[in-house]
């Protein structure tokens, strides 16, 4: 099967799992819970996770999948053959409290990298979509990065752990970028913040998240023309396009810069209000 073929089945896929969402939210049919004390997951979270990967078993059986919800062992983080990575609910707390950031977000690896990414946000009527080495679109149109090249003029987006006792360093970082950017948005959702990266609505954003919050959206951000890295070297035996930690995407003009300032702020260097 070509990647474009997979790309059509991911994409038909997620916008079933946007109608679920989106009834979901209407008839308020919903329950929630939460995860280890702070993080939020809704019913609509696990329904929609298995809705997603009952189509891709019947459609792609056999292959591996990783899953926040109802597949969540990153040892298949080493398959070497295909993988998929979902988030059926990339903003949870938006979703439950009436927000419209919310996203389904299906990639697809083979040994380690991302070929092909879908993040559909069912409450903007927008979806999303990439093609490794073919480009990036936004409802079946093309889409480009931003090519800013001045900090000082930058919107930048981030986000914040649920666990509150890992924030405090996390506040140098964001110190630094509101001292010396044009200012800060925080959307709650990874997936389409990378998204905004891909369309030029934002010029970068950085954060520490999990594999099923970035994968589609990054591969869709570079092939808009951003730049796509970490702020630390990954460690061995785990692919960059599945390690969330310290994940930047950028304008390409501001990159380098960016990466420099919120490492600087890591180590304390910074003189910030």
């Amino acid at each position: 099967m070509t990647d474009n073929q997979r790309l059509q089945h991911a994409l038909e896929i997620a916008l079933e799992a946007g109608e679920r969402i989106r009834d979901a939210r209407h008839d308020r049919d919903f329950g929630h819970r939460y995860k280890g004390g702070e993080e939020l997951v809704t019913d609509i979270d696990v329904a929609v996770d298995r809705q997603i990967g009952s189509r891709l078993e019947t459609t792609f059986p056999g292959e591996a999948r990783l899953s926040e919800e109802l597949s969540p062992d990153r040892s298949v983080l080493a398959v070497e053959g295909p993988l998929w990575v979902v988030d059926p609910i990339d903003g949870t707390v938006n979703f439950a409290h009436g927000l419209a950031h919310v996203a389904v977000s299906i990639a697809w690896l083979e040994h380690g990298e991302a070929r092909i990414g879908v993040v559909h946000a069912p409450f903007l009527g927008e979806t999303y979509t990439a093609i490794r080495g073919e480009g990036a679109w936004r409802n079946g149109e093309p889409i480009h990065a931003s090519r800013r090249n001045d900090l000082s003029r930058s919107l930048v987006a981030t986000g914040f752990p649920y666990r509150r006792d890992s924030r405090p360093p996390l506040m140098r970082r964001l110190a630094a970028v509101l001292d010396r950017c044009q200012d800060v948005r925080r959307n709650g959702s990874a997936a389409l913040d990378l998204c905004d990266v891909a369309c030029g609505r934002l010029d970068a954003y950085y954060e520490s998240v999990s594999p099923w919050d970035f994968a589609a959206g990054w591969l869709i951000a570079r092939e808009a023309g951003a730049r796509t890295g970490h702020l630390y070297p990954c460690p061995e035996g785990i692919p960059a396009a599945l390690y969330g930690e310290n994940l930047l995407a950028s304008s390409p003009g501001i990159h380098a810069e960016l990466g420099e300032l919120l490492r600087r702020a890591d180590a304390g260097e910074l003189d910030t209000p």
